[in-house]
């Protein structure tokens, strides 16, 4: 199928060029979002009329996404999720998670401008792909963590693995201590019910 393309679409093509797409990537995708138009001669003669107001627009718009991309890219916004000891997510991150963080972050994205090439579903820091527009493509970090804590310790550059280790170690070390006070107060409890125990056998 045949359409006439009215922005820049990735490995497509630029605006006004016309391109050859499966039919059902033009029904369900293309036409629909206003990105493209079928290429007959009407449509064709009717973007000829309106290029030079559709490439002012277009102008318009990548330098607003540009401008937002300048303050946006290399940001870092953080994601609280529930997950296993081992960081495995109980579910996963969506693109609607990823607009959501940022616009909480006072930024307006999109979740349509998010991609992710696959679902997050672990623990971490995760570089994420903004197209603010299609000639405009920033990246965002995501810090996924269980809480606020683990978060700024991930953002300090410590792996969910690293913290795992470190409150293994911990807990081991308190578990050690206590067992050395029990068996203390254990041997202090012997030596003091010796003699009773004498005298009950002598009885």
């Amino acid at each position: 199928m045949q359409v006439i393309l009215l922005e820049r679409v990735a490995k497509l093509g630029q605006m006004g060029d016309v391109v050859d797409v499966k039919s059902g990537y033009a029904r369900n995708f293309l036409l629909p979002q206003g990105k493209a138009l079928t290429a007959s001669s009407a449509n064709i003669a009717s973007f000829e009329e309106q290029k030079a107001q559709l490439e002012a627009r277009n102008l318009e718009t990548k330098k607003e996404a540009e401008a937002l991309g300048e303050k946006l890219d290399g940001q870092q916004f953080i994601v609280i999720r529930s997950a296993s000891d081992a960081g495995a997510l109980y579910g996963s991150v969506t693109p609607r998670d990823a607009a959501d963080a940022a616009t909480e972050g006072g930024f307006s994205v999109d979740k349509k401008q998010v991609v992710l090439a696959k679902p997050i579903k672990d623990l971490g820091l995760h570089d994420v792909h903004v197209l603010l527009h299609p000639e405009v493509d920033i990246t965002i970090e995501l810090n996924v963590a269980r809480s606020q804590e683990e978060a700024e310790l991930q953002a300090s550059g410590k792996s969910i693995q690293e913290l795992a280790a470190e409150a293994e170690a911990e807990a081991e070390f308190e578990i050690a201590e206590l067992f050395d006070d029990i068996g203390a107060a254990a041997s202090d409890d012997d030596m003091g019910d010796a003699p009773a125990e004498e005298e009950e056998t002598k009885a």
